[in-house]
Order: structure tokens, then C-alpha cells, then sequence
């Protein structure tokens, strides 16, 4: 990993173009469910708040390293190099999307670009890494699984017995565990009363007798250099560790269905209108992972208030034109439905 001090201009602007892509992604598919209800089917798990957590993870990763989060899946992708068109054409369920339309928001999918597969079950995608882990171990191919999972996720079976059998076998993984303050409706602070025993969450680490660590989510560099501590672990032949990465998700759990199209005023669109703490949700803002990492550029003279604007605005005609290419594209053929399927 090269260390915090050593990265260059390029890599520091690669980093923040990716952060913006996925806010800007994610705001198109939010602008979906008001601009063109319907087009979405079922609910969409947002990510905006999660840049720096996605962005600084990924930055360490090496080039054949597997990335499987849950279902709040669509940033990753994009940072992993799923072409963006293609990606929003699937959560539109169209035939241009990754998977001819048949995945959605939830399950996704994109092997050629090391992301293997999503779950829409709670922390089952964490089970699933550890077999992608175990098979890489077996076959010594030196490749690291990233498992991406929320603080709900920490709840599960799945994620003490995994971690326990990660820890025993020694498994090339990392798990990430994306703290974002709610568990679906429930803050973290009444979790800590009623649903958690150990605060911060990177304790249960202790249990299985690996690193845990608690880090900034909302610091792309910090996460950088905690998930980049983890990944250089694993790969040695150390087994796992579990980073646990606090920032605050901007959306809601999940965008309401629109089919039948419902009024605008029962949709969510932002924490604020589900959970209704204004004090909390402006100061997640003032914290935003984006303008965090752009005023540190511009502080430390790696970038210019103009180089920034101009990343900016290629971002925005990118996704622009994203939206238009998911829109014309067609929707799944009926004689499809049978196809990639195995009994």
C-alpha cells in the first residue's frame, strides 16, 4: 500500500472524481422515483453519505481483489469500473443493464469487473465472501475479498459465525462494516440500549481474536489507511480483520415503491423526511464526505478550486447522459426469461 503521504495528484483526483460519481449516480436514481415514477420497481438502498467509506476502501484493493457488499450495492461497481450506463440500466430493469434487466437495484452483478455477486438477504453476503476468500486461499491465487455489510448486518448469525471460521482458516478477507448511524429505522443510539452488547462495534473483533478497527467513514484517507492495513494483513496469509466505518447515510433505508405510482409526499428521498432529526441530519451535511475531501485538496494544494469545478461538471454531463441511455434502453424480452436459468 503506499502510504497517505506518497499518493500522487492523480490518484488523489482519481479518488475524488469516484466519490462524486457515486453521489451523483445515486442522486440520479433518487431523482428517478419524483422525475419518472415507475421506472424504478420496488425499492432502491441509496448510498450518498458513503463515498469516502466506498472510495478509500477500494483504493487499496489489488487488481484482481473481489468486492461483495450487500444489497446498498451501487456505488462500488462504478468505482470498480461497471460501465455507469450500464449499471443504472439494470436498476431501471432494462436490457442494457448488467444483467439483461433481471437483477434491479438489489442484485446486482458484474464478474468481469471482479464483483462477483450481491445479496438482498442481511449479512448472507458476508457468508459468501468467506467462500470466495476460502477458494482463493485454496487455490493460492494471492487475491484479497473485500465484504462490504451494514451495522444491522452485525446482528446476524451469519456474521459471527463467519468471522469465526475466518478467523480459524485464516482467510485472505476484509470485513468492512459500514456503520450509517440507522439500522433500517433505528438509530444507533437506541441500539446501544436495547439491540448491542459492545461499543464501538470493531469489539466483536476481540471475540474471534482478530484487529478491529473504528474509523472516520467520512474521511476517504483515514479509510485508506485502515481497510489498506487490512488488506496488506490478509494477503500476507494473517487472516481477516473488521474495520468499522461510521458515517451518516443522507437517504433513507429505502426509496418507496412507485408501481402504481404514488403521491410525491409519501416517497423518501431524505433521512431528514423519515427520521425527522434536523439537528443531526445538518450536521452530517456540514460533515459531507465530499466537500470534506474537496476542501482538504484545496487546503493542501493538490488541487485548484477550478480543477475541482472541472472534475465536477464531467461528472454531472457523465451521469446526465447515463440517465438518457437507461431511459431508451429496452425492457427485457418475455422469450428471455427462461435464459441463464439452471435447475
Amino acid at each position: 500500500m503506499i502510504p497517505v503521504s506518497q499518493l500522487s495528484k492523480e490518484r488523489l483526483s482519481w479518488m475524488y472524481t469516484q466519490m462524486l460519481r457515486i453521489r451523483e449516480f445515486e442522486e440520479r436514481v433518487k431523482r428517478t422515483f419524483v422525475e419518472h415514477p415507475g421506472v424504478i420497481r420496488g425499492h432502491a438502498h441509496l448510498g450518498d453519505g458513503a463515498e469516502a467509506s466506498i472510495v478509500g476502501a477500494l483504493a487499496t484493493r489489488g487488481e484482481n481483489d473481489l468486492v461483495m457488499p450487500s444489497y446498498r450495492c451501487h456505488g462500488y461497481p462504478l468505482v470498480l469500473g461497471t460501465p455507469a450506463r450500464a449499471l443504472l440500466a439494470e436498476i431501471y430493469q432494462r436490457h442494457d443493464g448488467i444483467c439483461k434487466g433481471f437483477g434491479g437495484s438489489m442484485h446486482l452483478a458484474d464478474p468481469a469487473h471482479h464483483f462477483p455477486t450481491t445479496s438482498g438477504i442481511v449479512g448472507q453476503g458476508i457468508a459468501h465472501a468467506a467462500g470466495a476468500a476460502y477458494a482463493a486461499q485454496v487455490r493460492k491465487t494471492g487475491q484479497v475479498v473485500y465484504s462490504f455489510f451494514g451495522d444491522g448486518a452485525s446482528k446476524q448469525g451469519a456474521f459471527h459465525e463467519t468471522l469465526n471460521l475466518a478467523a480459524v482458516w485464516k482467510l485472505p478477507v476484509v470485513f468492512v462494516l459500514e456503520n450509517n448511524m440507522y439500522q433500517a429505522y433505528t438509530h444507533y443510539k437506541l441500539e446501544d440500549a436495547n439491540a448491542i452488547a459492545g461499543q464501538p462495534l470493531s469489539e466483536k473483533a476481540r471475540a474471534y481474536s482478530i484487529p478491529g478497527e473504528t474509523v472516520d467513514g467520512t474521511d476517504v484517507l483515514k479509510v485508506y489507511e485502515a481497510v489498506g492495513k487490512a488488506a496488506e494483513r490478509a494477503r500476507a496469509g494473517a487472516g481477516p480483520s473488521l474495520i468499522e466505518s461510521k458515517f451518516y447515510r443522507f437517504s433513507p433505508h429505502g426509496n418507496a415503491i412507485t408501481v402504481p405510482p404514488v403521491p410525491t409526499q409519501f416517497q423518501e428521498h431524505e433521512a431528514i423526511e423519515v427520521y425527522g432529526n434536523k439537528a443531526e441530519f445538518e450536521a452530517a451535511k456540514k460533515n459531507d464526505p465530499i466537500l470534506k475531501f474537496r476542501a482538504h485538496l484545496i487546503g493542501q494544494g493538490t488541487a485548484t478550486d477550478a480543477e475541482a469545478k472541472k472534475i465536477e461538471d464531467t461528472v454531472r454531463a457523465e451521469m446526465d447522459e447515463v440517465v438518457k441511455f437507461a431511459l431508451a434502453s429496452p425492457l427485457p424480452r418475455p422469450e428471455e426469461a427462461t435464459q441463464n436459468v439452471w435447475a
